[in-house]
């Protein structure tokens, strides 16, 4: 008959199954954070500066791994922009990166606050 609360001992209090629902979706979308996560670590996005002068690739995780630079960006009496062309490469190859985290992680934007 169960209590006064209309609770009468089976299924845990939260209409049976909910509970184990709940943990099974919740364990579901962690995997599918952990993919996600991956998937970012894997990924290769490159950005460039003065038509490809100077190229960066980063990884989604924003670690840059490749730098090129043709010889033809390598003036000795201006040094000042090449590095001004490297810090525009990397800047547009974490941007790039950015905009694919937010793409993949958009899913769990909810979830934020939780993780």
């Amino acid at each position: 008959m169960g209590n006064k609360y209309g609770y009468n001992g089976a299924g845990g209090g939260f209409g049976g199954g909910g509970m184990q629902n709940l943990m099974k979706q919740a364990q579901q979308m962690q995997q599918k954070l952990q993919e996600a996560q991956q998937q970012l670590e894997e990924l290769e996005v490159t950005g460039s500066a003065s038509g490809d002068m100077v190229r960066v690739t980063v990884n989604g995780k924003k670690t840059v791994l490749s730098i090129n630079i043709k010889p033809e960006a390598c003036d000795p009496d201006d040094v000042e922009m090449l590095e001004d062309l490297v810090m525009a490469a990397i800047n547009d190859a974490y941007t790039k990166a950015q905009a694919e985290e937010d793409r993949l992680m958009a899913p769990f934007a909810a979830m934020k606050g939780l993780l």
